[in-house]
This record gives C-alpha cells, structure tokens and sequence, in this order.
C-alpha cells in the first residue's frame, strides 16, 4: 500500500507572523525560513504521530485487493473518502459504487471494507481521501501545534550547529512529552 500526497493544507497550523511573535523577531528578514521552518516541523510532528494535523488529499494506492476485502488505512484522522476505483486486467479504472465499500472511522486504524465488484479488481484499487483534524489553524490539536511552534523554534535557533549531547537522535523532550498522547504506535 502506498499513500500518495495530493494537495496539502491550505494554511499551516502556525503562521509566519506568530512564530516571528513568537521567536520575537522584530524584522521579517527571515521569513521565508521561518515559513520552511513551520512545515517542515508540521511533517516532523505527523510522521512521528502518524495523523495529520490539518487536512490534506491523499491517494491510497493498492497492487492487489486483501482476501478479505479489508484496507486499514495509514493515515488518521480520516476526515472523507472521495472515490474508491478498481483497475481491470487491462489497467482500466472504474469507480466503485458507494454500495460495494464502507468507511469504518472508528475502527484502529480506520479502514475501508470492499464488497461486491470491488473485491474482483484485478489489478488493485486506487482509494482517493482527505485526512485531518480539519481545515483551519483552529481545527488542529493544540498540543501538535505547540509541539510544532516549538520544534521550529528549536531549528530556528539551532541551525545545524549540532545538536546537544542529550538529544542527537531524537526529538526535544519538550516537543517528545507534547506529542506522546497523540502518537499512534505499530504493532506487528
């Protein structure tokens, strides 16, 4: 299975103008870095997690369907599902009914369950999906976003002097202790 970034948010949980504030940068001489600085904190915060702060298209990619019709999606919070297509033999989509696939949202992770024509895809399925706490700055956790503002923080004022000797390989512990309600772990 492989998720395909479509389109990212519209906005990044934290601004330009807030983090200046909260770096008290008094110049906008640096916001360009700043702005890399926030997104790249973001995609830091939502692969270690494994949600997506704010919303987000994805494509969920399969080579063939599972024997039991079941797609646990790698992605949360699942916000909708687009359109579910199946490929034939000869590599031709076509858009599964809504009747032949269900959302279970609730489900750990979130998952998909095919039914019907879907199952016989013999050449996989292509799910297309938006992911997210939502759509605006207001619809993502605070605590992610907090961990975000102060991971940027801490590039901003570390740039690529090394690391301290207490955190080479791992996040801040301030960032770490943020994030830990929120991290989804693997199991198996």
């Amino acid at each position: 299975m492989t998720p395909l970034y479509l389109a990212g948010p519209a906005v990044e949980p934290v601004g330009v103008p807030e983090m200046r504030a909260f770096l008290r940068l008094e110049h906008e001489d640096e916001d360009a870095l700043v702005g890399a600085l926030l997104r790249a904190a973001r995609l830091v915060i939502e692969a270690t997690t494994r949600l997506v702060v704010l919303e987000q298209s994805w494509r969920i990619a399969l080579a063939h369907v599972p024997e039991d019709g079941v797609v646990r999606l790698p992605l949360a919070p699942i916000l909708a599902v687009a359109e579910v297509r199946a490929y034939d033999a000869n590599g031709t989509a076509s858009v599964v009914s809504a009747a032949d696939w269900r959302l279970e949202r609730r489900a750990d992770p979130a998952r998909i369950v095919l039914a019907g024509a879907a199952l016989e895809a013999a050449d996989g399925v292509e799910i297309d999906l938006t992911a997210g706490f939502g759509a605006s700055a207001a619809d993502a956790p605070a605590p992610l976003v907090q961990a975000i503002r102060l991971l940027a923080a801490h590039w901003f004022e570390n740039r690529g002097d090394g690391p301290p000797p207490t955190e080479r390989a791992s996040l801040p512990l301030d960032v770490a202790a943020l994030i830990a309600p929120f991290r989804r772990l693997r199991m198996g």
